[in-house]
């Protein structure tokens, strides 16, 4: 009786994780407000703006999108593999990726995510050169650097313990 009240606690507990998932909403919302600054100042600016100045923000516009959508895919796949399954018959338009991922599929989706998310960073840095220091571009290289192995390290580990619970 004590250890199925312990698993009982324990079970409820992964609620725990909901406000967490409330509070990515809210830092999404923040997200679209600062999305629809840059718009006003890519939009203001269009016309005076140099070709560089232009693409520098859609760049930010692209960057912007990018991590709502990483957002996105950690508030709907962790609270569904954490929290309590949606249901998806209630929604017409539900992505068929949203109740197929795991754990594993997460993991490199954010991984993939933050590699987007940092290339674009990289390239920002590359189209403004002239403001952009030696030491803050070889940062910025290293640091991408260092996500895209850790992708590739990732991506290598879970085909082979894959392919190791299949034997």
């Amino acid at each position: 009786m004590i250890e199925r009240s312990l698993e009982r606690f324990l079970f409820a507990s992964r609620w725990l994780l909901a406000p967490f998932y409330v509070a990515l909403v809210i830092a999404l919302t923040a997200l679209l407000l600062k999305a629809a600054q840059e718009l006003w100042h890519l939009m203001s600016h269009a016309l005076s703006a140099t070709e560089a100045e232009v693409i520098l923000g859609v760049l930010a516009l692209v960057d912007l999108t990018l991590t709502g959508s990483l957002i996105v895919i950690v508030i709907f796949s962790g609270y569904e593999n954490f929290v309590s399954k949606i249901d998806e018959a209630e929604h017409k338009d539900w992505p068929d990726w949203m109740g197929k991922i795991d754990f594993t599929g997460l993991k490199l989706k954010l991984l993939s995510s933050i590699v987007a998310i940092s290339g674009i960073q990289v390239l920002k840095a590359f189209m403004n050169l002239e403001n952009t220091t030696d030491r803050e571009l070889l940062w910025l290289v290293g640091i991408h650097g260092v996500f895209v192995v850790t992708g590739v390290l990732l991506a290598l580990t879970d085909r082979l313990s894959g392919e190791a619970g299949k034997h």
